[in-house]
């Protein structure tokens, strides 16, 4: 594989409350990382940030928004950006529990507080950025290589 190789996935999320569809794309992802030949532990990690971020678009961001993977030979890139309301306190919103989810969310047992830690738990880089009334982006990155570090 040249070091210039890379595979890019990209989905639109486009309707916001879609919590019917909300693991088509992670499953989609899935699908794909496995056909192009991607490690399974790396496989694992990336579906559950493009899950974890599809739950978070269905459920907070009414405009919807989109979410892109890029697979490099020594890392899988995710990118998450919305146009939704932004985080009001994204220190809060890391910390394990702390929910904002709408009471519709919870009562189908949903918006305990993990994604986003679930999100940079299994990213080996990640950052966030929020701003109120303008939306949210999130990149991870997923190693391939221990020595990729």
């Amino acid at each position: 594989m040249s070091e210039g190789w890379e595979v890019v996935l990209h989905y639109a999320i486009l309707k916001g409350g879609d919590l019917d569809n909300v693991g088509v794309v992670s499953t989609e992802i899935k699908r794909r990382l496995q056909e192009i030949g991607v490690e399974d532990d790396v496989i694992k990690k990336v579906s559950i940030i493009c899950f974890e971020a599809e739950m978070n678009l269905a459920s907070y961001a009414d405009r919807g928004g989109h979410l892109k993977v890029e697979v490099k030979p020594n890392r899988v890139e995710v990118v998450v950006e919305d146009d939704g309301p932004g985080i009001e306190d994204v220190e809060k919103a890391m910390t394990p529990g702390y929910s904002t989810a709408p009471l519709w969310i919870r009562e189908l047992g949903f918006g305990a507080g993990l994604g986003l830690p679930n999100i940079k738990e299994k990213s080996d880089v990640f950052h966030i950025e929020s701003e109120m009334g303008k939306g949210t982006k999130i990149y991870s990155v997923v190693f391939r290589r221990k020595d990729a570090a």
